[in-house]
């Protein structure tokens, strides 16, 4: 099982640096049947005899799930305005698609539409494996989850805050930690530092699992951040915080204070210390890596591809 997960993680891996080379082959259509370029594109129409919905394509409820959801049934991924001039959908040959709860796939940032048709052209002949499409997944977390389910993530995010990674500090007087916890003073204590400034309030570190109490001006001042945030940031800030076991660090991507790596280095700061001292499990730990750095970085790129146009 953990060898079929590793591969898995390791096909994403290489399919995500392809998938980069494909935003730029993505195609635009426009809804008058021309190219950005002014070039014309052949876009099949239904049959006037099917008596079924030939002009759009929904995705199934396991579509979120993970699982391989039946064989490639299109030739080409492209781009299009979307039929009212707000937005951008993605097209499957003459097919419009649509998100598992069968609403439109439409996207404000055309970016976003053509890094998501990307995903749906690399996939192979013998089926779609959504696990390699983590924009479409964020997508369509976006658009439907979100703006139903606000409240409760909301919510949810907060009940953990005050167990965030970044408040947790290793024993100082402890052997076995007290490597971890130099590291923790090294690594983390800026980003402590960069919370005070960012919101006035400075975390509480403890060393319990339990966690700790927060000062209730810093809970109500990062409750706001997140009320203000839209769908799509929303979506992102979520996931992150899922992948990362932290609030702090998604905020802190946002807020542009982090990049990838260091985030990743954060979170994995104590295991990594771990895998220094005794090793590294083949099919465990470097599975475990692969799969952080696909949720994170996905994310990141779905936030940063909602703010362009």
């Amino acid at each position: 099982m953990a060898t079929t997960l590793a591969g898995r993680r390791l096909l994403l891996l290489r399919r995500c640096e392809a998938g980069r080379r494909l935003l730029g082959t993505a195609a635009e259509a426009s809804p008058g049947g021309e190219e950005a370029g002014g070039e014309a594109i052949y876009v099949r129409k239904p049959s006037s005899s099917s008596t079924r919905d030939e002009t759009s394509v929904s995705m199934p409820m396991s579509f979120m799930t993970g699982s391989v959801v039946g064989k490639r049934f299109y030739r080409d991924a492209t781009v299009r305005r979307a039929d009212d001039g707000n937005g951008w959908t993605v097209m499957l040959d003459y097919r419009t698609l649509k998100t598992p709860a069968k609403r439109p796939l439409k996207l404000h940032s055309r970016t976003l539409a053509m890094a998501v048709a990307a995903e749906w052209e690399y996939q192979e002949q013998d089926g779609i494996r959504p696990f390699t499409m983590p924009l479409m997944k964020l997508a369509c977390t976006a658009l439907e989850r979100v703006p139903l389910t606000r409240t409760k993530i909301i919510t949810n995010l907060m009940q953990k805050f005050h167990q965030d990674l970044v408040f947790c500090r290793s024993p100082a007087d402890d052997e076995l930690t007290k490597g971890v916890y130099e590291k923790q003073k090294e690594k983390i204590d800026p980003i402590l530092d960069w919370v005070k400034t960012e919101f006035g309030f400075k975390p509480v570190v403890y060393t319990s699992f339990l966690g700790g109490k927060q000062d209730e001006r810093l809970v109500k001042a990062v409750e706001t951040v997140l009320k203000d945030a839209n769908d799509c940031e929303l979506a992102s800030i979520d996931a992150m915080a899922a992948a990362a076991h932290s609030l702090v660090i998604p905020l802190a991507i946002v807020r542009g204070r982090l990049g990838v790596d260091e985030s990743i280095e954060l979170i994995r700061l104590e295991e990594d210390h771990q895998v220094d001292r005794w090793g590294l499990v083949e099919g465990g730990h470097d599975v475990d890596i692969a799969d952080l750095k696909v949720q994170m970085s996905s994310a990141v790129v779905f936030l940063q591809l909602s703010w362009l146009k």
